[in-house]
């Protein structure tokens, strides 16, 4: 293990760590502040009192527990609206939406392999599944993910593929090595790929990659749309043109 840089400020690791440990949790006592995040309870006492005084955390006085605040929101707030990428993106995404009626979306890579969801577009005529911007959904069982993993060398992807956990999100989801790197080469292939109810039954989706100047994939357009008002062919013809048009639109240089 790599020794830790004298640069480093462990106490604010460690707070940044259990703020994001909320991410998968409504509320947090302090035992489970502190076992989520493998420190003492002493420790969790700490970092939760000090997020508390800075307005990222509220206690609740009956119950004890702690969960985020509106300010947390503030942390994401300058990449979201700053970043060129994303102010491109904007009327790109909206365009699209008119065009297939159907939601769309964007989404960037984290280091833990998922797409993160940053802009959503849905129309008026239905309701979709609340996804709010920092939504994340493994690489491996989205349209996205497979869209970006298509531009890695393929020993990259080999590695990838076998060292991954390959959960069993929905019954249609892709677990086997071999057959996903056959979705991934055609990907590659047709410069888009597609999932089929992998991590949300009923649903299809189709994606391509925005690559940024020197070539690189950074982000992703999806489509997604409904079984059984969509096929998983008909949204290949149909919708895989739309977003690798949309996802070139985006990545042109200013």
């Amino acid at each position: 293990m790599p020794e830790a840089s004298a640069l480093l400020i462990q106490s604010l690791e460690k707070g940044l760590a259990v703020l994001e440990s909320f991410r998968s949790h409504a509320s947090m006592s302090l035992q489970e502040i502190a076992r989520e995040n493998g420190i003492t309870m002493g420790s969790a006492q700490r970092v939760a009192y000090t997020l508390e005084q800075t307005g990222y955390l509220f206690r609740d006085p009956r119950s004890k527990r702690y969960s985020t605040t509106v300010k947390a929101v503030g942390l994401g707030y300058s990449y979201l609206y700053r970043q060129p990428l994303f102010q491109q993106a904007h009327a790109v995404m909206h365009q699209l939406n008119q065009e297939c009626g159907e939601i769309v979306n964007l989404s960037v890579p984290d280091d833990r392999d998922n797409m993160v969801f940053v802009m959503r577009v849905a129309p008026a005529r239905h309701i979709p599944v609340y996804m709010p911007a920092g939504t994340r959904i493994p690489c491996i069982a989205s349209a996205s993910g497979r869209a970006l993993w298509a531009h890695l060398p393929p020993s990259d992807l080999d590695k990838k593929l076998r060292s991954i956990a390959r959960v069993k999100h929905t019954p249609r989801t892709t677990t086997d090595v071999a057959a996903l790197r056959k979705i991934i080469d055609e990907a590659r292939r047709d410069h888009y790929a597609y999932a089929d109810e992998e991590f949300y039954p009923g649903d299809v989706n189709v994606a391509a990659s925005v690559l940024d100047d020197a070539g690189v994939a950074v982000a992703a357009v999806n489509i997604s749309v409904p079984k059984p008002q969509w096929s998983l062919a008909r949204a290949r013809a149909e919708l895989g043109p739309l977003v690798m048009r949309a996802a070139r639109a985006i990545g042109k240089a200013p």
